[in-house]
């Protein structure tokens, strides 16, 4: 039985009120936990960013069940420039459908029924009106440059099984019960631009070092050596943060911890709308005359 699991995957963006609008009211998730950070985080959760930062935790149910989105805002920054890397995140959920009706949100017809729609800061969500899983995210596809590679890297080094795979695309998972993670052939160099995300996965965290010392064999990118991170007020974690031979980011962080810091708190969507009637850095960045913070 594999112990690993899926967990999240990070989105940047630069309007929390738009996008938790849109999360809650389209995409029909709930806030699960918000935490503000007064500097940058250590194993660069929040990019290459040393000034304020939130993180906001948003899905379907609890972070032990089911895969959500990490929504992370670096205060004062305005905009992300989209590469090519992410193609989408697919959701089994028909409230959906009616949603973008009844909210007016611009989508687009794709192939088997699927529709496409974008968040306020253009990261795509496929739709598809219908799942039978608990959890109704089912699929994170990211674009890569070579199928045999990244199978090796993604199958062989990290140890997800092979569920579908052709030509062009393979799709992937610790369990089929969790979602999978698509990866597609880009016909073009893969692009991160600086709106680049990260998926993450959790791990005994006896197995965080043994990852760390199997990539190191094989020659692999590691982003951040083992490391411990501290939540104000909640648990501690260890993280590896390591980059495959795209250089899409993956984090593994230590099941025990995680599953104490990732508690829902019943008090987090009123600490995130407290902090976001209490943003000012617009108006200091303005007076600074800079765009975001160093």
């Amino acid at each position: 039985m594999n112990v690993r699991r899926a967990l999240h995957f990070v989105f940047r963006i630069s309007n929390r009120k738009a996008t938790i609008d849109f999360y809650k009211n389209v995409l029909g998730m709930n806030v699960l936990r918000h935490e503000e950070f007064e500097k940058g985080c250590e194993a660069a959760c929040n990019g290459p960013y040393d000034g304020k930062w939130s993180k906001t935790m948003i899905g379907y149910g609890e972070e032990d069940s089911h895969f959500v989105i990490e929504l992370v805002y670096n205060y004062g920054t305005k905009s992300y420039r989209h590469g090519n890397d992410f193609l989408g995140i697919s959701i089994g959920l028909k409230s959906i459908v009616d949603n973008i009706s009844n909210f007016e949100v611009k989508s687009v017809e794709c192939d088997n029924g699927l529709i496409s729609i974008s968040d306020p800061d253009g990261y795509p969500f496929i739709i598809n009106g219908f799942s039978s899983r608990k959890d109704p995210v089912t699929k994170v596809s990211l674009a890569v440059s070579n199928i045999e590679k990244s199978v090796e890297y993604w199958n062989g080094l990290l140890g997800m099984n092979i569920l579908e795979r052709s030509p062009s695309s393979v799709l992937l998972s610790y369990s089929e019960d969790q979602c999978s993670l698509e990866l597609v052939k880009s016909q073009s160099l893969i692009d991160h631009g600086d709106a680049y995300g990260r998926v993450a996965f959790s791990c005994p965290k006896s197995q965080l070092q043994e990852i760390e010392a199997a990539m190191r064999a094989a020659s692999q990118i590691i982003l951040t050596p083992y490391v411990s991170l501290d939540t104000p007020g909640k648990a501690t974690v260890q993280v590896v943060i390591l980059a495959d031979p795209d250089g899409h980011e993956i984090c593994f962080v230590g099941d025990e911890g995680f599953r104490e810091l990732s508690k829902i708190d019943p008090g987090s969507t009123d600490l995130l709308y407290k902090a976001i009637e209490e943003d000012k850095s617009d108006e200091w960045f303005a007076k600074k005359n800079v765009v975001h913070a160093s």
